[in-house]
């Protein structure tokens, strides 16, 4: 099994230890975080390790202070065990045992027990064929007269199938609207960004939005980013709702779901 052991600098206290599965584990400086560390050197989302076929991979999120594996900084590289991560002041240690992540272990005799969370991630085109058309919207709007879907299937199913959108209102991006199909989808003019924003003075990783539990999260990336929502100032994780009015820098965009 593969494991991340968090050290502070050259300590050889472990200050955590992680067990690594076929999920995405996101390392940073927010509570949202698999393994959060809460250190201003580190950034509000600073790196993330995924299983890819065979091995497993770190890739830096457009982090102020960027992401070291063994004291080289990379952009996105294979792991292998004895590895050293240094994110921030912390160093994170890679150990990889050779077992099979849990996705990919053999079939045992018998009926398997289905898995959620495999499941909602391979099958979301299928589902959403099969709800295509079933959503009605309601009398009420939010901001701008944006209205909230009502969907009319059943509820359990329809809010697993929720796809958000961002549709740009003010402001220099490289798209009019972005599908936020992804887990995480990050904002700034970062060449890792996926929603980029244009301009010089753009910052380079500005917020940074999530999927989780079929809900759709953003926070600013770094503590001096500018980040509202409606209007307010927002420093920490927020939940976004249809009709969210999202102001990042000179950009302005309305967060909905699709049809």
């Amino acid at each position: 099994m593969a494991k991340l052991y968090l050290r502070f600098e050259k300590s050889e206290q472990v200050l955590k230890e992680l067990a690594l599965t076929q999920a995405a584990t996101t390392i940073g400086r927010l509570p949202d975080n698999t393994l959060q560390i809460d250190n201003l050197a580190v950034s509000g989302h600073h790196a993330k390790i995924s299983w890819e076929q065979d091995h497993y991979v770190v890739e830096d999120l457009g982090s102020l202070n960027g992401t070291y594996v063994n004291e080289e900084r990379v952009g996105k590289a294979t792991l292998k065990h004895g590895d050293h991560l240094k994110i921030g002041k912390h160093l994170v240690e890679f150990k990889n045992e050779g077992a099979v992540p849990n996705h990919a272990a053999p079939a045992k005799a018998g009926p398997a027990t289905p898995k959620l969370e495999a499941t909602m991630v391979l099958d979301t085109k299928q589902r959403r064929e099969q709800i295509a058309d079933k959503g009605a919207l309601s009398p009420g709007a939010g901001p701008l007269g944006i209205s909230r879907p009502a969907w009319m299937s059943d509820p359990f199913a329809a809010a697993k199938d929720r796809i958000g959108l961002l549709s740009i209102l003010e402001g220099r991006t490289d798209q009019e609207k972005y599908v936020l199909t992804s887990k995480m989808t990050m904002i700034g003019k970062s060449s890792m960004a996926s929603i980029k924003l244009k301009g010089f003075f753009a910052p380079t990783t500005a917020a940074l939005i999530s999927k989780r539990d079929n809900k759709y999260f953003i926070a600013p990336s770094e503590s001096k980013t500018k980040l509202k929502i409606n209007g307010e100032d927002v420093v920490t994780q927020r939940e976004l709702v249809p009709g969210d009015i999202i102001e990042v820098g000179k950009v302005k965009a309305a967060f909905s779901f699709q049809d």
